[in-house]
């Protein structure tokens, strides 16, 4: 891996970010260069005051006010340029990374989705690209650009006074040594300091979201000192790592401040013994304090850059991951799925499908049925390619899916799903969102099939109403008519339906199955259910199981086999007649 690669994974820089920070550096490097002639015109006015020495020029007073305003312009020039390389093209960087990061995530299997809480993904977007964008917009480009100058001027010192260079010079290598020797350490702080935080933000958002829990069991004073301890936990991390960071800061700075004393001392020596005139003297003075000015800052600076590299390695995680991909163009013949002895395991958990096979016809209703936790609702996250199998394979029409593109795959599935994602906009633009460009009529009109009209009439603004977070303002049968309008909208020649009426009552739910009637003519149908009477029309039952296929075939085939799905009716035939007096009658 060369220099440029190792610093832009270090980073997590695009190439045009790695462009953008060199363009940065240059700039900063620019403004230390440019400021130094200001302190060289204050060394030729000095010479000139002194008089009767080699640096005596006798300028004019007039011409010394003329190159002071020329110096001025070119050093506002100068900030302007940096401000533009440094803060400007590192603003335009953030903006490419956080709509990189969501592209990627876009692409991402959900199982990634499964190992990680919003609320990390959340910060990665937000926080640890914010950091990065202080970082290379504050310090890296003048930490840099510091390590570029001072051993350009150190060099020239040296040749201009071997005594003076070094006792310029020595504290400049033992400075930067201590905090970054220090790395590791801060490092570690800081990582403890992170994790600390994200737990806290993590237990605010979860009491956000279950309020009414915590409500209801009157668990809130538990909740809030658990946070608070939390809280100082935090606290106690923070300022560790602040102290340890200020230890090595202050030391390396404090190395500094002996550079100034002994160029002074080395300095006036040499002017008592006459190896050096007074107006060099003056000269070794100011130079020291211009050369030690960047590097002071750019001790804060790399020790800072040291503790960002826990968010870089964390954006760095997402660009490295591997996206699922595929043909975005692919052929059919028809919409039969079929899973071929399809084996199926979270990451780091157990298996969850076993050696499954079974087809979905076109033009038929297959229900999956069986005991919660046993795979119904994994096969159909499967059949969008939502997850990639472990072992065997699933075709849609003949064509193995693995090599189909998952945005691609998904324009033939029109999915509603148990739990309803609803978004903080109109009902009109939540149920558009089943097909992009559709125009009103069409949107109404798929919302009167899915029996929306009934709700959506009484809404202050109708179909105008904006409906809060996920729909906050909708019961949950009104939500999920919300996304069975949708799919109705999307009209896709396969749909999958996971558990899409358990929130409604028996009458929407029989008006909404009626208009479910006219969508899935001559379409492939995978009901997920735990109701008998939601798929006893079903073409198709396949009864799961312990990860396997117990058992398959038409509701009146397994009926009459007496097997698993039997029992299950039987257990809901009685759970029905189940009173709160206790027997049933």
């Amino acid at each position: 891996m060369t220099f440029s690669q190792s610093l832009r994974r270090r980073y997590a820089l695009s190439e045009t970010g790695w462009r953008n920070l060199k363009g940065a550096v240059r700039a900063s490097l620019i403004v230390d260069l440019v400021l130094m002639f200001p302190m060289i015109l204050a060394i030729m006015f000095v010479g000139d005051i002194v008089g009767d020495n080699d640096y005596d020029y006798n300028l004019d007073l007039w011409l010394y006010a003329g190159l002071m305003f020329l110096l001025l312009i070119c050093v506002a020039v100068a900030y302007v340029y940096e401000y533009n390389r440094c803060f400007f093209d590192t603003y335009q960087e953030s903006t490419r990374l956080r709509l990189g990061i969501a592209e990627k995530m876009r692409k991402l299997p959900l199982s990634y989705f499964s190992k990680k809480d919003p609320t990390d993904l959340s910060v990665r977007v937000m926080g640890d690209v914010t950091m990065q964008e202080s970082m290379l917009s504050h310090w890296v480009p003048a930490l840099f650009a510091s390590l570029i100058f001072t051993p350009i001027i150190g060099a020239m010192i040296l040749v201009w006074s071997p005594l003076i260079g070094l006792a310029i010079v020595w504290p400049i290598p033992i400075a930067f040594a201590i905090v970054v020797l220090s790395g590791r350490v801060q490092k570690r702080y800081n990582r403890i300091k992170f994790e600390k935080m994200e737990t806290v933000t993590e237990m605010i958002q979860e009491s956000l979201e279950c309020s009414d829990d915590l409500k209801a069991n009157d668990a809130q004073g538990t909740y809030m000192e658990r946070l608070e301890m939390e809280l100082d936990g935090v606290e106690s991390a923070e300022f560790k790592y602040e102290y340890i960071c200020a230890i090595f800061v202050a030391s390396a700075q404090l190395i500094l401040k002996l550079g100034m004393a002994t160029t002074a001392v080395v300095g006036s020596i040499l002017f008592i013994d006459g190896d050096l005139p007074l107006i060099m003297l003056i000269a070794a003075i100011i130079i020291v304090s211009r050369i030690y000015s960047p590097i002071d800052t750019a001790l804060t600076f790399l020790a800072a850059t040291l503790s960002a590299h826990v968010n870089c390695e964390r954006i760095q995680e997402i660009n490295d991951l591997a996206v699922q991909d595929g043909s975005t163009e692919f052929t059919t013949d028809g919409y039969d799925i079929t899973f071929e002895h399809v084996g199926f395991s979270y990451v780091g958990g157990q298996q969850v499908l076993r050696d499954v096979s079974f087809t979905a016809k076109q033009g038929e209703v297959t229900a999956l049925v069986g005991p919660s936790g046993e795979g119904k609702s994994t096969v159909a996250r499967l059949c969008t390619r939502f997850w990639d199998i472990d072992s065997g394979r699933i075709t849609l029409g003949g064509t193995d899916i693995s090599t189909v593109d998952p945005e691609a795959l998904m324009s033939k599935f029109s999915i509603v799903f148990q739990d309803v994602v609803l978004f903080n906009t109109s009902v009109m633009e939540n149920i558009r969102i089943g097909r992009k460009g559709a125009t009103d009529e069409e949107v109404m009109d798929a919302a009167r099939r899915a029996q929306c009209d009934e709700f959506v009439n009484k809404l202050p603004e109708g179909y105008s109403t904006v409906i809060g977070e996920n729909g906050g303002k909708l019961s949950g049968g009104e939500r999920q008519r919300i996304s069975i309008a949708r799919a109705i909208l999307k009209d896709a020649p396969i749909i999958i339906m996971d558990e899409a009426t358990a929130s409604l009552d028996t009458e929407s739910e029989s008006r909404v199955q009626e208009a479910l009637s006219e969508l899935i003519v001559d379409k492939t149908v995978i009901i997920i259910a735990h109701r008998m009477r939601t798929v006893q029309e079903a073409d198709r039952i396949i009864v799961l199981k312990g990860g396997c296929v117990e058992e398959q075939g038409s509701p009146e085939e397994l009926y009459n086999k007496d097997g698993a799905f039997a029992n299950m009716v039987r257990l809901q035939t009685s759970t029905g007649n189940w009173s709160l007096g206790g027997d049933a009658s």
